[in-house]
């Protein structure tokens, strides 16, 4: 080893020519995926720091439509220093001639325990919040005011109460906790909405009570506690260690999605790595043919330049880790301002090692093939001018190199925390590369053949393009590889993004009704029907009581006992009553209750949840509703469609079951665009305390939400984009000697400058445009399985996105092909072919 370093080192004091490209891939690579690191361990690292100021407390107990009762109001006490009660839930906010929704916070006196609310202009909340000749006070979310024409001093309605607008709402300290609200944040006094009728028996509301805990308090003994004793009657415990968890939870998995398209652009890189080795390779001919002859084995030249490529891997590996950690940081001001929640960026060792062993990985995997491959070489067949580095090398390299392969795509699993994702971009990533060199290999049989038909007769400068991207030492598969998977991410990108933007914009509407109304007393659901009726633009509309419940028991054990962490036993779900199971229920299985009935308590559970739970007929299920325990038998699955945003319950229970528990009801209103706002006017004006959701203005909120997340990884695709240009910019350069004969040749063959500028360029375009070609095929591919079988809805080919990809890699190959065909258009050929014999 130390002979083998001695020589390595010695080689290379003669700079780092030939590996500027295995530097920049590798250094990009890792870069990329440091920078996203560093940018996710900041964010949690604020989200940790700031805990208690996300939350509003130390901790925080969570009940649905219902208010704490006095045994847990009693222990509340008992364990916290303080106690803040915040009612939050959504509502209309009305003036005379405009009307909106809006996620109202009702506080107390102590909000908020911590942190500090921001108002323009600067007042302190209190002062915001107090009455004001004989109205209460109320700040809003400048959004709001914005789109009800209102300032300062003016009045509008919630419910049937009116208020006065005192403040701007700046910065609500606990808005991260609150995940995602369909409406922007208006906050008023909670006994302010006595009489406004929103908080009666059955309205649809949340309770938090945000606690201020003892120093020292344990947290991890204070959940397990409060869940032991309040969580079969719907209690949600959070805390300051994960005050934010579905802002967390997204951070992470849109981090580690990030991380795996950086990996992709590790793997374009990879091409660069391994063609700048080879390259490299090619060059140490005469130095490596000397060696042996003096007496050297095979092992020791491998160890020579496995020293070399460990040496220059470690300064690529150093320069990305670099750029990846400083990037984010001089960056960190910008970041944070714009950020909904708290982020402490800087310097973040774990992500770091992570991004160097990705790179290290990376690094081993596509240098060991070249480099196992000088074992095999003859010096004799050196000598007389054969390279001799094409040998497939021997079995002991191809198991290392398939066991590096695995150790990568393992720990891209187990680092990611979504295994699925991990396997499927890894398989999507090997599966591109295996598709493009095969495509470039069909590219290179192609043009050769074509160069010897007679369709390239007369056009010597289409004949020599096409014999040189078939020719034995063409770089068509460098280029294809490195561009092609670049731009595969991309194409993916914009399939996706254009098919669900047309599902959003085209067929959710065309199925979508154009208003969910919740919180319709009993009282009003008649004068509701019949108003609805008599308005002819109304299409269709469906009506159902509304209850919310908790599943806590199933067959008497805990409902995550059995179902896990499926998203019917998180929270609190929707449930309703009905005599008959309506025109449109497909019973599955079992039988629906007599409309009559009046014995034991039934439910007639979703078909495709009850799959994926286990359920069977006959299990007998507890649902906790407002607060006390029901329980029941499954006696008939049936068929539910959630996709279409229309009415849906996972459980229905017979009316006798739930006779006398209060409740309101929800309907769903079908009308054209058109009809909308009179819908609406007229609604609110004669009931101020039913909420009106509007489907368009939710899906285009939604829709904001998934412009980020594209936005996001096309940034991450054009990053892997990078790494592919630099791989042809170092394809076109180790190129250039090759160039510079033949333009030599076609000089002197009585070619001008232009015809073999032109010959450069449609090589250099049909590379582009065969990679282009592939990439909207796999990117198309991608687009398909995951609008079919994670979005689960249909998809369709967009073609204009995909010209671009084609036009796309055109230009690229082009630019970098063109910037080195300069220089062998202006030698002299006599030079050239003098210095070549």
């Amino acid at each position: 080893m130390s002979l083998s370093l001695t020589i390595a080192r010695r080689e290379l004091r003669g700079g780092l020519r030939g590996f500027r490209v295995f530097l920049a891939c590798l250094a990009l690579g890792v870069a990329a995926i440091a920078a996203v690191g560093t940018l996710r361990a900041g964010i949690q690292q604020g989200l940790a720091d700031q805990g208690a100021v996300i939350l509003g407390g130390d901790a925080e107990m969570r009940f649905t439509w219902r208010s704490a009762d006095t045994e847990e109001r009693a222990y509340m006490q008992r364990i916290a220093t303080k106690v803040s009660e915040v009612y939050d839930f959504r509502s209309m906010a009305l003036t005379p001639g405009d009307q909106a929704l809006t996620q109202i916070k009702a506080v107390d006196s102590a909000w908020p325990l911590t942190g500090s609310a921001q108002l323009d202009p600067p007042i302190p909340v209190a002062e915001a919040l107090a009455d004001t000749d004989g109205l209460p006070g109320a700040i809003m979310d400048p959004v709001l005011i914005d789109r009800l024409s209102l300032k300062p001093g003016d009045t509008f309605r919630l419910g049937t109460q009116d208020f006065r607008l005192t403040a701007a709402l700046t910065r609500e300290p606990d808005s991260a906790s609150a995940g995602f609200t369909l409406g922007p944040r208006t906050v008023v006094r909670s006994e302010a909405l006595a009489s406004s009728g929103l908080l009666t028996a059955g309205s649809m509301y949340e309770t938090r009570y945000r606690l201020l805990l003892p120093p020292g308090a344990d947290l991890q003994t204070l959940e397990t506690e409060a869940e032991s004793t309040f969580r079969d009657k719907g209690m949600r415990w959070t805390d300051s260690r994960r005050a934010a968890p579905g802002v967390e939870n997204f951070v992470d998995r849109i981090g580690s999605f990030l991380v795996l398209v950086g990996l992709a652009g590790l793997a374009v890189g990879g091409v660069g790595i391994s063609a700048a080795i080879r390259s490299y390779l090619d060059g140490k001919v005469e130095t490596i043919a000397t060696l042996k002859t003096l007496g050297a084995e095979g092992g020791l030249i491998f160890r020579i330049y496995l020293w070399q490529t460990a040496i220059l891997s470690a300064l690529g590996i150093a320069i990305g880790l670099a750029l990846g950690a400083v990037a984010p940081i001089l960056a960190a001001p910008l970041i944070e301002a714009s950020l909904p929640f708290p982020a402490a960026i800087r310097l973040a060792p774990g992500a770091l090692v992570e991004a160097a062993a990705y790179g290290a990985l990376s690094a081993l995997i596509f240098t060991l093939l070249p480099l196992a491959r000088t074992e095999r070489i003859r010096p004799a067949a050196l000598y007389r001018g054969g390279s001799g580095t094409r040998a497939w090398p021997r079995k002991r390299y191809l198991a290392a190199l398939a066991l590096l392969a695995v150790a990568l795509i393992g720990t891209a699993t187990w680092l990611s925390g979504i295994p699925e994702l991990a396997l499927g971009a890894a398989g999507g990533v090997l599966g591109s590369l295996l598709v493009l060199a095969l495509a470039a290999r069909a590219l290179r049989l192609v043009a050769r053949r074509l160069a010897r038909t007679r369709l390239t007769r007369g056009r010597p400068a289409t004949r020599a393009a096409l014999a040189a991207i078939g020719a034995p030492r063409s770089d068509a598969t460098s280029v294809v590889l490195s561009l092609g998977l670049g731009l595969s991410v991309l194409a993916a990108v914009g399939q996706i993004d254009w098919n669900l933007r047309q599902a959003i914009a085209t067929d959710l509407p065309t199925r979508a009704p154009a208003f969910f109304f919740i919180d319709i007393q009993p009282d009003q659901i008649d004068p509701f029907r019949a108003l609805m009726q008599a308005n002819p633009a109304v299409t269709e509309m469906e009506t159902a009581p509304m209850l919310r419940g908790v599943i806590t028991r199933i067959n008497d054990r805990p409902a995550r006992e059995v179902a896990g962490d499926h998203w019917v036993v998180r929270g609190d779900r929707g449930i309703t009553y009905a005599a008959s199971p309506g025109e449109k229920t497909r019973i599955t299985a079992g039988t629906f209750w007599p409309r009559d009935y009046a014995g034991e308590p039934q439910i007639s559970f979703a078909a495709a949840e009850a799959e994926e739970i286990g359920l069977k007929l006959g299990d007998r299920m507890t649902v906790n509703i407002l607060g006390r325990d029901l329980t029941a038998t499954i006696t008939s699955f049936r068929e539910v469609d959630f996709s279409n945003a229309g009415m849906g319950f996972v459980m229905t229970l017979n009316p006798s079951a739930l006779a006398g528990a209060p409740h309101t009801h929800i309907a769903t209103v079908y009308a054209p665009p058109e009809a909308e706002a009179q819908i609406l006017r007229d609604v609110t004006k004669t009931w101020p305390n039913i909420t009106a959701i509007g489907i368009r203005e939710t899906v285009g909120r939604v829709t904001e939400a998934l412009s980020a997340i594209a936005t996001a990884t096309a940034w991450a695709a054009a990053g892997t984009l990078v790494t592919g240009f630099v791989v042809l910019v170092g394809a076109a350069a180790a190129g250039e000697r090759a160039r510079i004969y033949e333009a030599a040749i076609l000089k002197v063959l009585g070619a001008r400058r232009g015809k073999i500028l032109a010959s450069f360029a449609l090589r250099s375009a049909l590379t582009g445009a065969a990679a282009g070609m592939v990439a909207v095929i796999a990117g198309g591919i991608s687009g398909w399985a995951v609008m079919t079988f994670v979005m689960e809805t249909d998809y369709r080919f967009e073609p204009f996105s995909a010209l671009g990809i084609i036009a796309g890699g055109i230009l690229a190959t082009l630019l970098a092909g063109l910037v080195f065909a300069l220089r062998p258009l202006s030698l002299r050929p006599a030079r050239t072919l003098r210095a070549q014999e």
